[in-house]
């Protein structure tokens, strides 16, 4: 995941998920074992009124027909309560428990409590609460163990209300959470988006620097891009410079010397042999200049639309081989452009299409498009095209311009070392127009 927007919430999500679930669990765990308590505390003071309600007479414990508790006296009303012998025989139950088979404790020693969970024959569940006395009904006391039960379902439903409750309120609380993040998350990364903003100017040619104040996080970062920066801009003046006395260096000499040539009184073919490996040296002098440019102010330079280079090209082209009545057809996007000098693009465009004029019969074609590994240019045409074994020397590494043959040659080493330069590639291969067809590959 490469957006660093995207990984911050994506993490904070998954944190607030695991915080909400358990919380969520957490508190459930406490509502019930506090629902526990109070039914616990509910049914005990059940028990007390039950063994207030009971008399003693004629040695056996009577209960009053109508029940304080108006529950046990309704069949199936989730409320039931049974009075056990130390036999574990009933000597009482309530109206309600008539018909159910309560888990009831029978048999408790005298002054033993208990609170549990039982389940009945048929798996129902209920809360049983039990306490064993010695009651003075003769001569002798006698134990009695009281019991109330509870079935669980008014205690599920309450459950399953906090539930619905604790679901509402944590999902809504979420949404705020979520909605908090983002607008801090905007806040928070507001500075490395002016910081984005500042390096898309400066590559865009608007700016010259990365402007304004930002925090101490991002300072260094900012006053680092900007001194590297000044640091290319003082280095490509340096080398522009160094490339200027170069070719002043070179120049006059050989201007001394093509001057020389011409005073001296020597034979035709001298003259003509010194003065063409002059106009070769200044060839070379122009050409490795050219080289060493191209490519040099491309990380800083502002993007070049390139259809347009194109189609201005191709226009002084028409006029230029206006009489061969070329055809040329251009299939370039118009919002697609390279970074680079424009003078570099359109000398790689002049030489593939100039040599493409050159040696077409009526069509030329020049296309592209930007791929996932950068973008491509291919110039076609119905010409004769080139020889697979002549093309491949032509792209071989140490192929200098003057050896390269006549037309073809020096354009695709111009192309070709513009291309390394910007870290692309140069393929010939045979056009679908029956001709030659050069790719050109740039990354970016």
């Amino acid at each position: 995941m490469r957006s660093l927007r995207a990984r911050v919430a994506l993490a904070a999500a998954a944190v607030l998920a695991v915080f909400i679930i358990l919380t969520s669990l957490a508190l459930e765990r406490a509502f019930r074992d506090t629902a526990r308590s109070a039914r616990e505390e509910r049914l005990l003071g059940q028990l007390y009124l039950l063994m207030a309600a009971a008399e003693a007479e004629n040695g056996e414990l009577v209960f009053p027909q109508d029940p304080a508790e108006p529950r046990f006296k309704l069949p199936n009303s989730g409320l039931y309560a049974r009075v056990s012998d130390a036999e574990g025989a009933s000597v009482w139950q309530s109206a309600s428990a008539l018909e159910v088979s309560a888990p009831f404790h029978e048999r408790l020693a005298p002054g033993e409590r208990r609170f549990e969970l039982r389940a009945d024959g048929r798996g129902r569940d209920y809360f049983v609460e039990s306490f064993g006395v010695n009651w003075a009904t003769g001569e002798a006391p006698r134990a009695y163990t009281f019991s109330v039960a509870e079935d669980l379902a008014e205690f599920e439903r309450q459950l399953a209300g906090f539930r619905t409750s604790l679901a509402g309120w944590l999902g809504a609380m979420a949404l705020l959470m979520l909605g908090a993040l983002w607008v801090s998350m905007r806040w928070g990364l507001a500075p490395l988006r002016r910081v984005a903003e500042g390096v898309a100017a400066v590559e865009a040619g608007r700016e010259e620097r990365i402007s304004g104040q930002y925090p101490t996080e991002i300072q260094a970062l900012t006053e680092n891009l900007n001194a590297l920066l000044a640091h290319e801009r003082a280095q490509q003046t340096r080398l522009h410079n160094a490339l200027g006395d170069l070719a002043h260096s070179l120049k006059t000499p050989l201007a001394v010397l093509r001057g020389a040539v011409s005073a001296e009184r020597l034979d035709r073919e001298t003259s003509e042999l010194l003065g063409e490996q002059l106009g070769r040296m200044e060839h070379i002098v122009e050409y490795q200049l050219q080289r060493a440019r191209a490519g040099a102010a491309a990380t800083l330079a502002p993007p070049v639309p390139v259809r347009q280079v194109a189609e201005r090209i191709m226009a002084t082209l028409a006029k230029v081989y206006r009489d061969k009545g070329v055809r040329a057809e251009v299939d370039i996007p118009a919002d697609l452009a390279l970074r680079a000098v424009e003078g570099d693009l359109m000398e790689l465009l002049g030489n593939l299409l100039d040599n493409a004029y050159k040696w077409c019969k009526r069509r030329v074609q020049i296309r592209a498009h930007r791929g996932p590994g950068g973008t491509e240019i291919v110039v076609d045409d119905d010409g004769p095209g080139i020889d697979p074994s002549q093309a491949q020397r032509l792209l071989e590494r140490g192929v200098r311009a003057d050896e390269s043959t006549p037309g073809h040659g020096i354009g695709l080493a111009v192309v070709r070392d513009l291309c390394e330069a910007y870290g692309g590639q140069v393929t010939i291969l045979d056009a679908s127009l029956g001709g030659a067809s050069v790719a050109v590959r740039l990354p970016g």
